[in-house]
């Protein structure tokens, strides 16, 4: 097994791409700028000198050059959009209308494992997992041009989401949350767009599945809680805030481009979660799997599948906001499990996974309201996705990755040791 270790700010991937027994290797490192650049899709803004929400982090990678170059044949976006095309996926829409309101994020359960399979994740544009705390694994979905009568089970906010529904500029669908998180949340400049019992006791579009419908070991009042999406965009019609934003920045192009690196799996080795993605040539998508199942979505009845995998490495800090007390001492304020900011502003590295190959990019978030930019590290340009959905895997800066064995790469994502 040949493993190699990302560290931050430095030159960040080499990785073996032969497999004789003297591999070649390719170092593919990450431009560096002596300025800020401001994305050509994004207003200028200043960008503070505080930790949040835009500045770059000392620990993340230097920010790298973007080139302005013509738009590549076949390119969508990232500049504007036909109206009929959505700006999360870059395929066309049938009906006009599932793209005139604003994207809906929704908090989804992923642990335990028995919560799988969930309701409505195979219907998202995108999705977001991250570690919650702990070991465990949470999501954050993103539905734009899918209805989905039954999404969940719905859980708890994170930190994590003062960032993505301003990135998306997304309406925000959640069901609980430790007090520092909901008073962030209840502060937020987005805080019009959010719709969750929390913010209104008995929310109708929340309701609860009968407990014996659900699998035996997850029989627990926490887990019977779900939502609908065509419930909350009718929410939000009647709040008047459910209108289409202008979402730029994403590019795609049915196309893979050159340089990539054969790559049929993507793992992920989460501390509670083995995730693995297996590229099908007949599909032309990712299946997943989780903790070696085929993960399904109970409303479709399918295997979820994504035309991308990112995989996103960020600075994973720990707060004292407290998300559980178990052995906490108040006295001196150890044990328990808090809160982890995960710092998606500014820049880092990622790889991105498509058309069964592997690609070294750079991350790029300057504006509060702009989406992930995602620039090749070696040219300087934005890097496309493939039309469709994308799955966003999130990990700390120095978690490592490995190849074990030929065109499959894995990543251990590092989990934030609590102090004793």
């Amino acid at each position: 097994m040949r493993r190699l270790i990302f560290l931050p700010a430095l030159a960040w991937i080499a990785v073996a791409c032969a497999r004789d027994s003297a591999p070649a290797t390719l170092v593919v490192p990450i431009p560096s700028s002596a300025a800020t650049p401001t994305l050509p899709f994004i207003e200028p803004t200043l960008i503070p000198s505080t930790p949040h929400p835009l500045a770059l982090p000392s620990t993340q990678t230097p920010t790298p050059t973007l080139t302005l170059t013509p738009v590549p044949t076949g390119q969508i976006g990232p500049f504007s959009f036909p109206l009929d095309v959505n700006p999360l996926t870059g395929e066309t829409v049938s009906d006009l209308a599932v793209l005139n309101r604003r994207p809906l994020a929704i908090k989804v359960s992923n642990y335990p494992s028995c919560v799988r399979p969930q309701s409505g994740l195979s219907l998202a544009d995108l999705v977001f997992e991250h570690y919650a705390e702990g070991p465990t694994t949470r999501f954050t979905a993103i539905f734009y041009s899918h209805d989905a009568p039954l999404v969940g089970s719905v859980r708890s906010a994170r930190l994590i989401d003062l960032e993505i529904p301003a990135m998306y500029q997304s309406l925000f669908a959640f069901s609980g949350a430790s007090s520092g998180v909901l008073n962030k949340l209840k502060e937020a400049d987005f805080k019009d767009w959010i719709l969750s019992p929390e913010f209104e006791p008995g929310h109708d579009a929340f309701f609860r599945v009968p407990i014996e419908s659900l699998a035996a070991e997850c029989q627990a009042l926490e887990h019977t809680l779900f939502t609908s999406a065509d419930r909350l965009w009718a929410d939000a019609d009647a709040k008047g805030v459910n209108v289409r934003p202008a979402i730029l920045g994403m590019a795609f192009n049915g196309e893979p481009p050159s340089g990539g690196l054969p790559a049929k799996i993507a793992s992920l080795a989460y501390d509670g979660e083995y995730v693995r993605w297996t590229y099908s040539e007949t599909a032309g998508r990712y299946y997943r799997y989780a903790n070696g199942q085929q993960h399904t979505d109970a409303l479709t009845e399918s295997q979820i599948m994504a035309a991308n995998v990112v995989v996103v490495f960020a600075h994973h800090v720990l707060t004292d906001i407290l998300e559980n007390t178990f052995g906490y001492d108040p006295r001196t304020g150890r044990g328990g499990s808090h809160s982890i900011e995960i710092q998606l502003w500014g820049t880092g590295p990622a790889l991105v996974f498509r058309d069964g190959q592997m690609y070294s990019v750079t991350w790029l978030r300057q504006d509060r309201f702009g989406v992930l930019g995602l620039v090749d590290s070696a040219t300087g340009q934005l890097f496309p996705l493939k039309p469709g959905n994308t799955w966003f895997q999130l990990a700390p800066l120095d978690s490592p990755l490995t190849q074990p064995e030929a065109e499959a790469w894995e990543v251990a994502p590092t989990r934030l040791i609590e102090t004793p």
